[in-house]
């Protein structure tokens, strides 16, 4: 980067994207002191930080450098800025209202660290937002600030995904996006439990599309975990697909995996677009699933050799595999009993590097 921008002067240089950016960029040349200022304060509009991937990870380190505020500190006149897989997540109670008030910045995308970062983002410190991309990591069980929560008729364009277990779909979530009263694309990814019923079509067109009569394009994957005993009859995947049917969405599918004393429902629109899919069993259609990196599959009946042959087919760039399964394959005990050594053909995951065997049983591994 140095050897570039102190090359020549770039008098119509307005957009930035740096790769491999890490704490000693971001001291080093995001202050009043860096041979870059001017062109940092004045003329950079849209900002994009690409951390290094191989190193992600989550820090709360109190000693550590704030990113976001070097960041707004010095880039004064940003309409775009993103922060992608950058380690320290943002913290809103750790800054001063006035480092994330902005008359300038359109597009936010960025990591925070729970709904309350989320809440204070869309308060209307960030008059001219538009287009918001966030990613939460916790969620609190209560606010812990009291927050502005009149309506967002200026936000277009919303990306919610989050990456933890929550309860607070309906006094959270819902609520937020009910504010988007003109939003026109939504993203939305959300891990659901302690709830009494499955969220379905129906719901999602009670909830939240009929508050949203400008929305043109829904990308959403939302799981859902009920306790078997709030489940007053046996519900399939065609009874779900079926709730969409009848609101006259068609590009959705459903996986829903009964477990040992609860069930799991995946909703999504096709084709599916996110990089993590939990808890899935034995049964799931045969979609293309090669946007998933991180796939975790649990199942009270035993996962057999072919399973894990349509795994590395419809789950061609998978990373990370987890498998919860205490039961012993039937197969397997065929084989031991012949010691037939061609019963089974090699299944590869040519991306794999992660494999998490811990709640198996001993067939799995």
């Amino acid at each position: 980067m140095e050897r570039i921008l102190l090359a020549a002067n770039y008098p119509n240089l307005t957009e930035l994207k740096l790769y491999n950016v890490n704490d000693h960029i971001v001291s080093r040349h995001f202050t009043v002191e860096s041979p870059f200022r001017h062109l940092f304060q004045e003329q950079i509009t849209d900002l994009i930080l690409v951390y290094n991937e191989a190193i992600h990870i989550l820090s709360n380190d109190p000693n550590e450098i704030n990113v976001y505020e070097y960041t707004l500190n010095i880039f004064k006149n940003l309409k775009h800025l993103s922060v992608i897989q950058c380690g320290q997540l943002l913290s809103i109670k750790d800054l001063a209202f006035t480092t994330w008030s902005s008359l300038n910045l359109t597009k936010l995308c960025i990591d925070v660290f729970c709904f309350d970062d989320c809440f204070a983002l869309l308060d209307g410190r960030l008059k001219q937002l538009n287009t918001f991309i966030g990613r939460i990591y916790y969620i609190n069980d209560e606010l812990s600030s009291v927050y502005n929560m009149d309506d967002l008729p200026n936000i277009k364009c919303f990306s919610l995904r989050c990456r933890c277990e929550t309860n607070q779909y309906d006094t959270r979530v819902l609520p937020l996006l009910r504010r988007m009263i003109k939003l026109e694309e939504l993203t939305l990814n959300v891990i659901n439990y302690e709830r009494t019923t499955l969220i379905d079509g129906t719901q999602i067109n009670n909830n939240i599309l009929v508050h949203m009569p400008c929305l043109r394009q829904f990308t959403f994957h939302i799981s859902t975990e009920v306790e078997l005993h709030h489940i007053t009859h046996h519900l399939s995947n065609e009874d779900i697909q079926q709730t969409f049917t009848n609101i006259g969405y068609q590009q959705v599918s459903c996986i829903l995996n009964y477990m040992v004393d609860s069930v799991m429902c995946h909703i999504f629109s096709l084709p599916f677009a996110f990089n993590c899919l939990e808890y899935i069993g034995n049964t799931f259609l045969p979609i293309d699933f090669s946007r998933v990196r991180e796939l975790t599959v649990h199942d009270k009946i035993p996962f057999e050799h072919e399973f894990f042959i349509r795994i590395a087919r419809f789950f061609p760039l998978l990373k990370k595999l987890g498998v919860v399964n205490f039961k012993p394959q039937s197969q397997m005990k065929h084989h031991l009993i012949c010691h037939n050594n061609e019963l089974y053909t090699t299944v590869e995951y040519p991306n794999l590097i992660s494999l998490c065997l811990e709640y198996t049983y001993i067939h799995y591994v």
